[in-house]
């Protein structure tokens, strides 16, 4: 095994996976990375499976020294990564020494970054997943977003990895006001044609009372044909609820697993992970 030690864990940082799958008969919420899409591109670059759980980094970079020669991959949002610090090149895998420090500048886009490393993470499986539900405190780091003087078992895969690399091409494009797609949300039926219409054609900003739990939108308000509240109902990632306010909310990765609020659409699965890149203040309209 190796370590890795977090001399500063930025901003909000946890450790993250695809998520426990087969547990919300049970009330337990699924979780995972915000943006699986760039967690499993890391994951590619560090020769890791790509479900294997990696830091979720939130809006400012950690900075981690390395006890042993491993090898990383970083992907998500626009940041420059830096070892020693000295710029290095985040599309193709990263080898580390013992003794060298990662850190990062400021975020140019995008909220996350993805830390992976060869091998994995060594911290137990809960529920079939490393991955931390906060509210619940477990997973990952005894439930808990990392702290300064953490420290965290790896399994040593700089030996042995090949360098890989991908294209720019493959990276999320994360423009100003995306275009976020949707199908029918299960209460379509609730909302006039008149409402379906002013949701499609409106823009819309990721309010400052967002989470990991879910996006809450602040923007034209979207009525009802026969009130908000339903008998709760199974909820899905990237479910968007319209509450009695009329602004609606997108489910993300932390989302409960029943709610009572008609739900007018969900996100595509291809484009819920440029949605767990946005941040407080973005913008964002529906097609």
């Amino acid at each position: 095994m190796a370590k890795i030690n977090i001399i500063n864990p930025g901003l909000f940082s946890t450790i993250q996976d695809m998520g426990r799958t087969g547990f919300q008969e049970f009330g337990m919420p699924v979780s995972g990375a915000m943006d699986r899409y760039s967690m499993m591109l890391a994951n590619y670059l560090a020769g890791n499976d790509l479900a294997e759980a990696c830091i979720e980094a939130t809006l400012i970079g950690p900075e981690i020294e390395f006890e042993s020669e491993t090898a990383i991959g970083i992907c998500g949002a626009e940041v420059q990564a830096l070892i020693n610090g000295e710029a290095v090149d985040s599309l193709k895998t990263i080898l580390c020494k013992a003794g060298d420090t990662l850190s990062f500048e400021y975020f140019k886009a995008g909220t996350r970054v993805y830390i992976a490393f060869g091998g994995g993470i060594d911290v137990p499986l809960v529920m079939n997943s490393k991955s931390t539900y906060i509210r619940a405190k477990i997973g990952g780091l005894e439930g808990r977003n990392l702290t300064a003087n953490d420290s965290l078992n790896i399994a040593n895969e700089a030996f042995n990895i090949r360098v890989r690399e991908i294209s720019a091409d493959l990276l999320l494009n994360m423009k100003a006001n995306p275009e976020i797609r949707v199908i029918a949300g299960t209460e379509i039926q609730a909302f006039s044609i008149a409402s379906i219409s002013n949701f499609l054609t409106s823009t819309y900003e990721v309010s400052p009372e967002s989470d990991r739990m879910g996006f809450r939108l602040n923007g034209n308000k979207i009525g009802h044909q026969y009130g908000a509240d339903i008998l709760s109902s199974g909820i899905s990632r990237g479910a968007i609820q319209i509450p009695g306010h009329g602004q609606p909310i997108i489910m993300m990765a932390d989302h409960q697993t029943v709610g009572g609020y008609t739900k007018i659409a969900n996100v595509i699965t291809t484009d819920l992970p440029l949605v767990g890149q946005m941040k407080p203040g973005d913008s964002l309209h529906f097609k």
